[in-house]
C-alpha cells in the first residue's frame, strides 16, 4: 500500500476531511497491484487511523475493450471473448452467450448436449469455489488452504483439459451443443471427483470453517442488508448471504436445470461468514446435481446440426446464467448479418464490488481484506 500525499479531496469521495484536531484522517491507495484485490484494481481508502471511513474503487486497469471487439467479429468468433471475462467461469460465460444466439436462431439442443452443459458448468462452479476457498484462507493467513484447495481443483482441471485442451480459458460450448462429444473417460472421472469432494469438504470444514480464528475474523464483519444488496444489484452468494433466495438456475431456469433436485442456500446475517458458508454449501449442491446427472446421462447426439455461418435475425436478444459469482447477462443487438451491432455483458463482480464501501465502513483495514476475500470478484469481468 502507498500513502497518498494530497492537497485536495480525491475524486469520488462524498465527504471532505474532518478538520477536528483529534482526527487522523488520510487517504491511502490499496492497489492497483495488491494481493487482496485478486487482480489489477485500485481502491482509494479514506481512513481515520486504521478505521475505514469510505472506499472509492477505480477501474479500467485491465480494460481490453471486449464489448467493442465483439462488433468486428462473427457471432461464433465472439464465444472465445466471453471466457476472457471471468476466466474462472469460462464454460458458464460461453453458455450464456450461446443461449442468446440459440434464442435468436430458435435453435434446440439435444438431450446429451444439455447434460454435458449442466455437468461442465457445475464442475466449473466447484473448481472456481475451490480456488476462492484456498485463496480466502491465504488472505487471512492460512496458507495451507491454498494447497488443499488446489489438490481437488486439479482433478477438475484435468477433465477440462481432456475435453478441450485448455486448463483456464476453456472454449467448448457452441450454438446447439458443444464442439465435441465427451470421451468415454468423462463419467468415471466425474464420479471420482464427486467421491473425493465429499471427503474433501469435511476436511475443509475441519481445517478452516471451524477454526476459531477464522470465525472471529469473519462473523459480524462486512454485513450487507437485504435492502442494500438489492439496491446495489448484487447477485450470487453475496445476495443470498443477505437472505434473498435468488439463483438464476432456480428462478429463471435455463438448459435442463429444472429437472435436477438441489437447494439454494441462504444466509441470515449477511456477513463474511454467511457468504463463506453459502459458497461451501453451493459446492455440496453442485455435487448433488452432478450425482443425478451421472446416473441419467443419456446417449445420442451432443449437438444439433452445425451451420456454415450464423446469421442472427434483426432484433434484441437477452440471456442470463448463474456463474460462480452470480448473474451473468448477455444482451445482443442484431442487424441480420454475421456480426452483432452491439453486445453488452452484465457481470456479477461489477455490481457486487459497488457495495464494498457499504460493507467496509466502520471496520479496520484488516477486515477489508476479509470482505474482499468473500466478495470473490474477478477483475477482468468488471473491466469489459
Amino acid at each position: 500500500m502507498e500513502l497518498q500525499l494530497i492537497d485536495n479531496i480525491p475524486e469520488g469521495f462524498t465527504r471532505g476531511l474532518n478538520t477536528d484536531e483529534t482526527s487522523e484522517e488520510y487517504f491511502l491507495n490499496m492497489g492497483p497491484q495488491h494481493p487482496s484485490t485478486h487482480g489489477v484494481l485500485r481502491l482509494v481508502l479514506k481512513l481515520d487511523g486504521e478505521n475505514v471511513l469510505e472506499i472509492v474503487p477505480h477501474l479500467g486497469y485491465v480494460h481490453r475493450g471486449i464489448e467493442k471487439l465483439t462488433e468486428s467479429q462473427t457471432y461464433l468468433q465472439n464465444i472465445h471473448l466471453t471466457d476472457r471475462l471471468d476466466y474462472l467461469s469460462s464454460h458458464i460465460n460461453n453458455l450464456g452467450y450461446c443461449l442468446a444466439m440459440e434464442q435468436a436462431l430458435n435453435l434446440g439442443v439435444p438431450e446429451r448436449g444439455e447434460y454435458i452443459r449442466v455437468m461442465l458448468c457445475e464442475l466449473q462452479r466447484i473448481q472456481s469455489h475451490l480456488l476462492w476457498w484456498g485463496v480466502s484462507g491465504m488472505d487471512l493467513g492460512a496458507v495451507t488452504t491454498f494447497l488443499y484447495g488446489f489438490k481437488e481443483r486439479e482433478m477438475i482441471t484435468d477433465i477440462f483439459e481432456e475435453l478441450c485442451g485448455a486448463r483456464l480459458t476453456m472454449n467448448f460450448f457452441r450454438p446447439g451443443g458443444s464442439f465435441a462429444d465427451v470421451p468415454d473417460t468423462f463419467l468415471p472421472h466425474v464420479q471420482r471427483v464427486i467421491e473425493r469432494m465429499h471427503v474433501a469438504l469435511d476436511e475443509y470444514n475441519t481445517l478452516l470453517t471451524n477454526n476459531i480464528i477464522f470465525q472471529e475474523r469473519t462473523r459480524g464483519i462486512g454485513i450487507l442488508s437485504k435492502e442494500k444488496a438489492l439496491s446495489y444489484g448484487c447477485s450470487g452468494a453475496v445476495l443470498r448471504a443477505s437472505g434473498i433466495s435468488y439463483d438464476v438456475r432456480r428462478n429463471d431456469p435455463y438448459s435442463i436445470y429444472d429437472r435436477f433436485d438441489f437447494d439454494i442456500p441462504i444466509g441470515t446475517v449477511g456477513d463474511c461468514f454467511d457468504r463463506y458458508q453459502i459458497k461451501m454449501e453451493e459446492m455440496a449442491q453442485s455435487l448433488r446435481i452432478l450425482g443425478q446427472a451421472v446416473k441419467t446421462f443419456p446417449k445420442g447426439p451432443y449437438r444439433s446440426k452445425e451451420q456454415a455461418a450464423y446469421r442472427l435475425p434483426e432484433g434484441n436478444y437477452y440471456s442470463q446464467v448463474e456463474t460462480a459469482r452470480g448473474l451473468f447477462g448477455t444482451y445482443i443487438v442484431a442487424e441480420g448479418g454475421t456480426k452483432p451491432y452491439r453486445v453488452k455483458f452484465r457481470s456479477p463482480s461489477f455490481s457486487n464490488l459497488s457495495a464494498l464501501s457499504e460493507m467496509a465502513v466502520g471496520h479496520k483495514i484488516a477486515d477489508l481484506v476479509t470482505i474482499l476475500a468473500t466478495l470473490d470478484f474477478v477483475v477482468p469481468e468488471i473491466d469489459r
